[in-house]
């Protein structure tokens, strides 16, 4: 087994987890990146997507928003808007989220001063549906 790295996922209202990891993979703005422990020192951007992590041999999913994540060789710090483990997803909810984004986005051009706030909003509903799937 590798070493372990502590992860740490920060909200502005919790501490959403901390722990040791085997290896932690985190959606970047520039794709979808990995990290074991002895990575490189790092600070990056974290998108709309899935982070998850491995542990034990399980590995563990969260939906998660835009933020920030510091890397150094033992240790990543993920500053994030927001976090949702897979299993406290509520799906119908997501769902729902996605039909109303989907139909705000047919009513209105992209010039329309609400489309940006729309389209981040199709993104993390289906980004939550894709995360809550991860269960199945």
């Amino acid at each position: 087994m590798a070493e372990e790295i502590t992860l740490e996922v920060v909200t502005p209202e919790k501490m959403v987890f901390s722990g040791k990891v085997d290896e932690v993979t985190l959606p970047g703005t520039e794709g979808e990146f990995g990290v074991l422990r002895g990575h490189e020192p790092l600070l990056t951007s974290v998108d709309i997507g899935e982070l998850y992590f491995l542990t034990g041999g399980k590995k563990f999913y969260y939906a998660v928003n835009t933020g920030y994540a510091e890397v150094t060789g033992s240790k990543v710090t993920v500053l994030i808007e927001t976090a949702e483990r897979a299993d406290v997803i509520d799906k119908d909810r997501a769902i729902k989220a996605k039909e109303k984004a989907t139909a705000s986005l047919a009513q209105i051009n992209k010039e329309h001063e609400d489309y940006e706030k729309m389209r981040l909003a199709l993104a993390r509903a289906i980004n939550r549906i894709s995360v809550a799937d991860k269960l199945m």
